[in-house]
C-alpha cells in the first residue's frame, strides 16, 4: 500500500446541496457553478452529478468547450465571456451562452453575423467595480443588441454581489433593488443570487441564481457554519502518518524552528504539504483529525509533510489516517487558521493528490420543488 494524500469526493453531498438550493429558491432556475475544475472537485464529474440543474456556469470559454466535448448538453454560461474572434467562434460552435461586460465584445458581435445568434447576458456593475456596464449604459445597450438580430440574443441582466457574505451589509439589498429597477417590465431574465445571496438575501432570488461554494458544502457566510446552513461537505482531504517521533523538551520542529517542544512529547509526521495544496500558512494549532480525534499542527508546513502534536493521542502510529478537512473538520475552519477562504483551499488541491469519486451512480436529486 502506498502512502499518498487523497481527496474523496462525495457526490451524494453534491446532490444534497443542490436540493438545498432548490429549497431556498423554489421559483428560480439554477446555474450550477462548476468553474475552476469544479472548485477542485473535478469539473466534468461534478457537472455530470449536477445534471438536474437548469444549466452550468464556467469562467472561461475553454471550460465550456471541455464540458461539451465530455458530452454535457446542458445550457452553459461563460461568465467571463469572450474577448477574441476565436473565442466567440468557439462559443457559437459549442452553443455556449456568454456574458457581455465591455463594449469591445459588442463590437465583435456586430461584426460577426451568424445564422444563429449567440445568447448573451449583460453584466451590470452594481458595486463590485470589476467587470460590467454602468447601469446608465444598459438601456441603450439593450436597444443596440435587439437591433442586431444576427449577432446576439439578449437573455438577461446579471450582477455580482460584492458583500453578500456579510448579511448586515446594506450594499447587497441596494444592488438587488438597482438591478430590478433596470427592467421594470421584466422583459429580460435577472440573475443576482450567488451562494451567500441565496442563503441570506431573499431579494437576490430572481429568475436565475448561481450557487457556487455552497454546492461543495462550504459556508459562504461570515459567522455561520456549513452544518448550521444544512450543507454537507463534498470533499474529504486525507493522508496518513508516516512517522511518530519522541522529541525532547527544547527541540525545535520544522523549518526555521518556529515551534519548540515545551516538554518531551510525541510528534507525528503526515504525508501532505503545500506541494499537495495544503496551505503553507496554516498556523501552529491548526487542527487535523488523527484516527478521528483532533490534534494540532506544530511548526511550518513544508512541501510534502506536516508535523502534528500527538500528546493527546499516545497510541498513534505510522500508517494511521489523518484528515485535513471534511465532514468533522470543516474546510472553513482550516481556512481561518490559514488566513484565507475555503474557496482557495478547495481549488488549490494539486494534481498529485489522488482523487476518488464516491456515489456517482445515477441517483435522483431530492426534490424540494
Amino acid at each position: 500500500m502506498q502512502v499518498h494524500p487523497q481527496a474523496i469526493i462525495d457526490h451524494s453531498a453534491l446532490r444534497h446541496n443542490l436540493a438545498l438550493v432548490w429549497h431556498r429558491t423554489p421559483e428560480s432556475r439554477v446555474w450550477a457553478v462548476v468553474k475552476a475544475n469544479g472548485y477542485g472537485h473535478g469539473m466534468v464529474s461534478v457537472a455530470t452529478t449536477l445534471e438536474a440543474a437548469d444549466g452550468l456556469a464556467v469562467a472561461r470559454v475553454e471550460e465550456g468547450v471541455r464540458l461539451r466535448e465530455a458530452g454535457i448538453a446542458k445550457p452553459i454560461l461563460v461568465m467571463e465571456g469572450f474577448l477574441f474572434d476565436d473565442e466567440l467562434a468557439a462559443a457559437r460552435a459549442h452553443g455556449l451562452e456568454s456574458m457581455l461586460h465591455q463594449p469591445g465584445q459588442v463590437a465583435l458581435l456586430e461584426q460577426s453575423r451568424a445564422v444563429k445568434p449567440l445568447r448573451v447576458w449583460i453584466k451590470v456593475d452594481m458595486g463590485m467595480h470589476r467587470l460590467g456596464f454602468h447601469p446608465q449604459e444598459v438601456p441603450n445597450l439593450l436597444v443596440r443588441l435587439h437591433g442586431n438580430p444576427g449577432g446576439a440574443e439578449p437573455v438577461g441582466l446579471m450582477t455580482h454581489l460584492a458583500s453578500a457574505d456579510d448579511p448586515r451589509d446594506p450594499l447587497t439589498r441596494l444592488q438587488c433593488d438597482q438591478l430590478r429597477a433596470l427592467d421594470p417590465t421584466a422583459r429580460h431574465h435577472l440573475s443576482i443570487g450567488n451562494s451567500a445571496g441565496i442563503l441570506a438575501f431573499p431579494a437576490s432570488r430572481t429568475h436565475w441564481v448561481r450557487p457556487g461554494i455552497m454546492l461543495y458544502g462550504a459556508s459562504p457566510l461570515k459567522g455561520r457554519t456549513a452544518a448550521e446552513l444544512g450543507l454537507r461537505p463534498a470533499m474529504r482531504l486525507e493522508t496518513r502518518l508516516i512517522a511518530v517521533r519522541i522529541l525532547r523538551r527544547g527541540d525545535a520542529v520544522g523549518y526555521g524552528g518556529t515551534y519548540v517542544c515545551p516538554e518531551d512529547m510525541p510528534v507525528g509526521v503526515a504525508a501532505i504539504g503545500y506541494g499537495d495544496g495544503y496551505p503553507r500558512h496554516a498556523a501552529t494549532g491548526t487542527p487535523v483529525l488523527v484516527n478521528g480525534r483532533r490534534a494540532p499542527l506544530v511548526g511550518r508546513v513544508s512541501m510534502d509533510m506536516i508535523s502534528i502534536d500527538l500528546r493527546g493521542l499516545p497510541a498513534a502510529a505510522a500508517g494511521d489516517p489523518v484528515i485535513l478537512w471534511g465532514k468533522d473538520l470543516p474546510v472553513n475552519e482550516i481556512a481561518e487558521w490559514a488566513g484565507t477562504i475555503p474557496y482557495e483551499l478547495l481549488c488549490r488541491v494539486t494534481s498529485r493528490v489522488r482523487v476518488e469519486h464516491q456515489g456517482m451512480e445515477s441517483l435522483p436529486v431530492p426534490k424540494y420543488r
